[in-house]
């Protein structure tokens, strides 16, 4: 058996639940289904500076230095009633631009699997 074939076995499970898709932009975002019995990763989750859900989508201010976007994160959406989303930061901001206000980043409820109107939450923390 080759290594290469071996290392794409070895990822399997990882990939077991994640969605991986190109948004509006052509973006590549990772969206991970979890069930209520499933291990969550030790990342911590990105705090946010507000959060929303508005016009069929989940809306969130992040920090940024310039170059964030939504393909910087990886979202979790965890089964349950309401389901939670958990957004961590898979990529730093490289670059030099302090946005004072930070930046909004959106994620349609088809992008997380959710049907419109479906109840949700967001895990993460929110800085006031």
């Amino acid at each position: 058996m080759s290594r290469t074939l071996v290392a794409a076995a070895a990822c399997l499970p990882l990939l077991a639940g994640c969605v991986i898709y190109a948004d509006d932009s052509g973006e590549m975002v990772m969206v991970r289904m979890e069930s209520d019995t499933e291990i969550t990763t030790d990342a911590a989750a990105e705090t946010l500076r507000a959060v929303r859900f508005a016009d069929g989508a989940l809306i969130a201010r992040v920090d940024s230095n310039g170059c964030t976007s939504a393909a910087d994160f990886a979202v979790s959406v965890a089964e349950g009633s309401p389901v939670d989303v958990t957004l961590t930061r898979t990529r730093q901001d490289p670059c030099r631009a302090i946005v004072r206000e930070g930046v909004e980043l959106r994620w349609t409820y088809r992008e997380l699997g959710l049907t419109p109107g479906q109840a949700a939450r967001v895990a993460n923390p929110v800085r006031l």
